[in-house]
């Protein structure tokens, strides 16, 4: 009986809180990002594996959580494998409860994709795309980034105002 309660209890608990984790084709991502509309996307390209960008991830959950109300959108795609999903991306995004909107770039070949992101991108991660207004702001980093300096650049391109 108490391993029948503990499993109910670990399922209810996995079923509250996960978030669901969509799996994009490129094409589906730009179509999102570069709508018209006047939202503004931080579309972060990482994975499990990839320390650097795991030790940025706080830093994107930071701003999901602050600017939420403003038309700030924080896309963390991860690239891991679509296969490791289950057994892998989501019990990562439950033990440091993000809630930050997650998804997965199914995409197997990177030259598929990369120079549709960025033709300055190489592949390297982390990655971080800045988009608003089908690229009236469209800036691109290939580097671990801070609140700080995504925050300048959200301020710089008056695309915030103070929370």
């Amino acid at each position: 009986n108490k391993v029948l309660f503990i499993i109910t209890f670990q399922f209810i608990f996995i079923s509250i809180y996960s978030q669901k984790i969509e799996v994009y084709k490129i094409d589906n991502l730009l179509n999102r990002i570069h709508n018209n509309s006047d939202t503004t996307y931080i579309v972060n390209f990482w994975a499990t594996w990839c320390k650097p960008c795991v030790a940025e991830l706080p830093d994107f959950e930071r701003i999901d959580s602050i600017y939420n109300k403003q038309k700030i959108k924080v896309l963390l795609m991860s690239l891991d494998f679509k296969e490791e999903l289950n057994s892998k991306l989501k019990p990562f995004i439950m033990k440091h409860k993000f809630k930050s909107e997650c998804n997965i770039l199914d995409e197997a070949n990177g030259n598929d994709f990369i120079n549709k992101i960025s033709e300055s991108w190489s592949g390297a991660i982390p990655a971080t795309l800045i988009t608003k207004q089908n690229k009236s702001v469209n800036e691109f980093y290939e580097k671990k980034l801070s609140f700080e300096f995504i925050i300048d650049r959200l301020k710089t391109n008056k695309l915030i105002q103070n929370p």
